[in-house]
């Protein structure tokens, strides 16, 4: 039997609420596929399965608050028998080390002691019927609910079986005396909280290092400029994809910034899985992961980086997103300032960052004249590397960004 546990989906996650099962007993899970969805303080996000199996037991519901690490669920290994639930004279079976078992009666009601919950009716193969007693309400409906402060228990369903709809929870949210932005004010609040703690975890337990570089993006951006003009709209590339690239390219050298830090050493990372940063529109942050970022060419990075932005901002994220990261990048942009100095998300060992990209006197040759400049920054894990090695690895990442070409591969 595989206990499915619900994992830690950031640094900054100490427990999630069930908002909804992909899956029911009996079904058959494939590593990746996708069998939850679990709300955080910063998003609903679809959980995957990293077992294969068959689903044995469901044991949380919908509405549940978990911490990280609690048992949702139970599969059977590929080849594992199921147990019987009811053997002879209607004496349920469990395994050693469970509850005690439940006698079935007749008309299939379990027999419970005095003093004990409600019994349960149990079907002629002996299961107690699942969804049937459980209300219907699409995911929608459950989160907009959440958004709004409206009780779902409190609602007639006008969907199919009684389904409760988005359509019903906007209607009781008119209804309800007004409460301004409060509910997604609480969301947000909640959200800062965990940053902040998750935060100044970080900075309490890895000794940070900073290192920076200014970096010329003339000859990048001449590239791009080019590039984009033979492109259709859609297809066009910007700044970020490039530094994106840039970054995954320069770590391939330097291994002691890529990885994680557990249980007292460093794990380096056979790939990199390139935390993005992204700006929530209510507030906060997110930093779900393009995977084997150094692997893609660059249009492939492009649309993976667009895809990550749309659906962390519409609150659709996956769990391997937000648990793969081996190094995050941040990026102001063009509203930002020129440098950011970013704290290290654990268990990772580094952050890189990129302020605004913007004009500036720039001395080359004996000359001076005026460029589109970058400051990259590194923030670093002192029990892992040094500053030296953080100056070349900025040094290399300003070496790739002169060579868009290769980039491009």
């Amino acid at each position: 039997m595989i206990d499915f546990k619900l994992p830690s989906l950031g640094a900054d996650m100490d427990e999630g609420v069930l908002l909804e099962w992909k899956v029911k007993p009996g079904d058959t899970v494939k590593k990746g596929q996708v069998v939850c969805v679990v709300d955080t303080a910063k998003a609903a996000i679809d959980v995957e399965s990293w077992q294969e199996g068959t689903v044995a037991e469901l044991l949380a519901q919908p509405g549940d608050k978990m911490p990280v690490g609690t048992v949702m669920m139970r599969l059977l290994a590929p080849g594992e028998a199921a147990t019987p639930k009811v053997g002879a004279g209607g004496i349920e079976h469990v395994p050693p080390g469970a509850a005690s078992p439940r006698k079935v009666g007749a008309g299939g009601i379990e027999h419970v002691p005095p003093g004990a919950a409600s019994p349960r009716k149990v079907s002629a193969g002996g299961t107690a019927p699942l969804a049937a007693e459980r209300r219907r309400i699409s995911p929608a409906a459950k989160k907009r609910a959440a958004e709004l402060g409206v009780d779902i228990d409190q609602l007639v369903g006008s969907g199919p079986q009684g389904a409760v709809t988005l359509e019903d929870v906007e209607k009781a949210a008119a209804q309800q005396p007004a409460t301004g932005a409060q509910p997604a004010a609480d969301r947000t609040r909640e959200m800062r909280q965990a940053i902040a703690a998750a935060m100044s975890h970080s900075k309490r337990e890895i000794p940070h290092y900073y290192v920076s570089e200014d970096i010329p993006l003339a000859r990048m951006l001449a590239w791009l400029e080019e590039t984009n003009a033979q492109r259709p709209m859609i297809d066009r590339l910007l700044p970020a994809a490039a530094l994106l690239k840039a970054v995954a390219r320069a770590l391939a050298d330097y291994p002691e910034l890529n990885g994680h830090y557990r249980d007292g050493a460093y794990q380096p990372a056979k790939a990199v899985h390139l935390g993005v940063a992204i700006a929530l529109r209510e507030g906060g942050l997110i930093a779900p992961a393009i995977l084997d970022a150094q692997a893609k060419p660059l249009t492939k990075l492009m649309q993976e980086l667009a895809d990550l932005v749309r659906r962390a901002r519409a609150g659709s994220m996956r769990s391997s997103e937000l648990s793969a990261a081996t190094v995050t990048v941040t990026n102001l942009g063009d509203q930002g300032s020129h440098g950011v100095f970013g704290v290290i998300t654990p268990p990772q060992v580094a952050l890189v960052g990129f302020g605004r990209i913007a004009e500036r006197p720039w001395a080359e040759n004996g000359g001076l004249k005026v460029l589109p400049v970058v400051t990259a920054s590194l923030s670093a894990d002192h029990r892992v590397s040094d500053g030296h090695r953080g100056a070349l690895f900025l040094r290399s990442l300003a070496d790739w960004l002169q060579q868009p070409e290769e980039l491009a591969r």
